[in-house]
């Protein structure tokens, strides 16, 4: 069992945002075959959003690159999906929301609340959606004003899910920090490019999108590391997260939970394994739970 912003989760794997997040039965799927320890919805905004036009993901050799858009039916329409999801499983149900500025966090995060999702997480960090994710996220004062318009409107904990595309992602941490952020997520895609060498196209509709998959773990677990030595609230790693060694060093980097994301692509059953793998650490090593590993290479060097 683990204690995440006064969330009780029965393992520290949670499934991520915009993966299998769509509908009510899917959440539920992961939770109760999938074994995640909580789980996170698809990030849903204040208006219907159709997103970008195909291709918008393809698999790369070292990961995933997508331009989805944020597509979503707005929270009107996800409402009873998100109270499908707390109906049908007891682990932590997270809502991920998005806007253009306070108001419109504020009118998800509100219109949402009825459905009494366990927390929300504020999606200021999507790298590819015009007007709305990393484009207000990269701004200290924009995310630190979100942060505490939602805070003060709502009574469950809240989560801010970072942008690794800015110069300085401690200083973001710390305007959500100050706005009242009960933890912070690190990290969300990076934005990148693939060009179709056969008629000079770019492969995505969207032309770039985000990389996620194991080509970005190393920007993740810095990125953890970093805010680790710079925050006083939890922080959930995330990026390129696949095997029990990839969560541990997330741990070791400071993380106090992992999300994990495109490793779904190979099995439902990650969550479960990851889970199982660091248990089975912590007691070959003489560990007493996750907290003896949390923010461990701070302590060693």
């Amino acid at each position: 069992m683990v204690t995440l912003t006064g969330l009780k989760l029965k393992n520290p794997t949670i499934l991520a945002a915009g993966i299998m997040g769509t509908t009510g039965a899917s959440l539920v799927r992961m939770a109760n075959e999938g074994g995640a320890g909580a789980v996170v919805t698809k990030s849903i905004g204040p208006e219907p959003k159709e997103g970008h036009h195909n291709p918008s993901m393809v698999q790369l050799e070292c990961g995933f690159l997508n331009a989805m858009g944020l597509p979503n039916p707005s929270y009107d329409a996800f409402l009873q999906e998100l109270e499908f999801a707390k109906k049908g499983t007891s682990v932590p149900v997270i809502a991920s929301i998005f806007g253009g500025d306070a108001d419109d966090f504020l009118k998800v995060a509100d219109g949402l609340s009825p459905a009494k999702p366990d927390a929300f997480e504020l999606n200021v960090s999507c790298p590819h959606a015009e007007g709305y994710g990393a484009m207000i996220g990269s701004d200290p004062y924009v995310v630190e004003e979100i942060t505490r318009a939602v805070c003060d409107s709502v009574d469950v904990p809240v989560w801010v899910k970072l942008t690794p595309n800015v110069t300085d992602i401690v200083t973001i941490g710390e305007a959500a920090e100050r706005g009242g952020a009960d933890a912070v997520v690190a990290i969300n895609t990076v934005r990148a490019m693939a060009i179709d060498i056969a008629t000079g196209y770019p492969i995505l509709g969207n032309r770039f999108g985000g990389l996620s998959g194991t080509a970005i773990k190393p920007i993740a677990v810095k990125c953890v590391y970093d805010l680790y030595a710079a925050l006083d609230i939890p922080i959930i790693g995330v990026g390129g997260v696949s095997t029990w060694q990839d969560g541990v060093e997330m741990m070791m980097a400071g993380a106090s939970a992992v999300q994990v994301g495109s490793a779904v692509f190979d099995g439902t059953g990650v969550f479960g394994s990851i889970a199982d793998g660091i248990d089975n650490y912590l007691d070959e090593n003489g560990h007493a739970g996750i907290e003896d590993i949390i923010g461990l290479t701070h302590e060693v060097i």
